[in-house]
């Protein structure tokens, strides 16, 4: 992981990354330890994945959603961990072929995460604030149709950065600005700006359908019904937040903050610390998935016997 350097050059055919440390042992240090986070990562989300997919009765639209979201952490930190370690093992600091791919993956990623979690928010809000019409709203074409919107706005807004930008660790779109020209840089800021609108639109309709969810749950006559409810919602919040808090911290910072350090720990946070903690955070409460972990963990002890 770093942020980008480039040699005084009017023809441009590699960019250099700053170094993660500067002596061997502390490279290899930072490569066990993004190991370590990329293993617990892929093991969390594959187990969750695996769970959904497999059990029928996770067959409804919130595991159909975090489904998805499992699927988008992975690919999402799988974009950006493979290529920081094969830089700390390896001591390799130049990058060029490989941004163009990078930034548009982890932009799409990113950014269909946020329309997922919207997607969520209002899937919440439809099965505590209107059961009745719950199987009507979100039947399988319902759900099938937004998933399917919010990964191809997702893709349409990593081909306009992507092409924008065309530029370069982590290949990470705040970096890449420091080193274009005036005119890019502007077309880009007018991009990210357009983003954040957007984004912040969808951070309204999170926040309006959890107000209306809270006074729905509060007026249940059944401590176990809210109880039940609340567990299938605060970690949908708890997610938002953290992946949310740490974006826009990322790119709404004040430029006094921004640092090359500062920058490298920000960039980590928002794209590797959610996608880890993602699905500790959603089977801590929910029984469900615990129950499936369990029974798939049973089986595939029973099969080895």
């Amino acid at each position: 992981m770093g942020t980008l350097g480039m040699p005084n050059s009017s023809s441009i055919s590699e960019f250099l990354l700053l170094a993660l440390a500067d002596t061997r042992q502390l490279q290899l240090l930072h490569f066990w330890l993004l190991l370590g986070i990329y293993l617990a990562a892929l093991l969390g989300n594959g187990l969750i994945s695996t769970a959904v997919a497999c059990h029928h009765r996770l067959h409804t639209p919130m595991y159909f959603f975090l489904l998805n979201l499992a699927l988008l952490d992975l690919g999402c930190i799988s974009t950006t961990l493979p290529k920081a370690m094969a830089n700390a093992l390896w001591d390799t600091r130049t990058i060029y072929s490989g941004c163009a791919a990078q930034v548009f993956l982890f932009v799409l990623l990113f950014t269909t995460e946020i329309y997922l979690l919207t997607i969520m928010s209002y899937d919440r809000y439809v099965a505590i604030c209107k059961p009745l019409h719950y199987g009507t709203l979100m039947d399988s074409r319902a759900c099938a149709t937004m998933a399917a919107a919010a990964w191809g706005t997702g893709v349409l807004t990593a081909l306009l950065h992507t092409a924008n930008t065309f530029s370069l660790f982590f290949c990470e779109i705040t970096q890449i600005l420091k080193l274009s020209c005036s005119h890019s840089y502007q077309r880009e800021d007018g991009l990210i700006m357009a983003s954040v609108l957007v984004e912040f639109g969808c951070f309204l309709f999170i926040v309006v359908s959890y107000v209306q969810i809270f006074r729905a749950v509060l007026r249940m006559p059944s401590e176990q019904g809210r109880h039940k409810a609340f567990s299938t919602c605060l970690p949908h919040l708890a997610v938002v937040s953290l992946f949310l808090s740490t974006a826009m911290f990322a790119y709404l910072k004040p430029p006094s903050m921004s640092s090359p350090s500062m920058d490298l720990v920000v960039a980590f946070v928002y794209s590797v610390v959610p996608p880890t903690l993602n699905p500790l955070i959603y089977s801590m409460r929910n029984q469900e998935i615990k129950d499936a972990v369990r029974k798939m963990m049973s089986w595939s002890h029973f099969t080895k016997r």
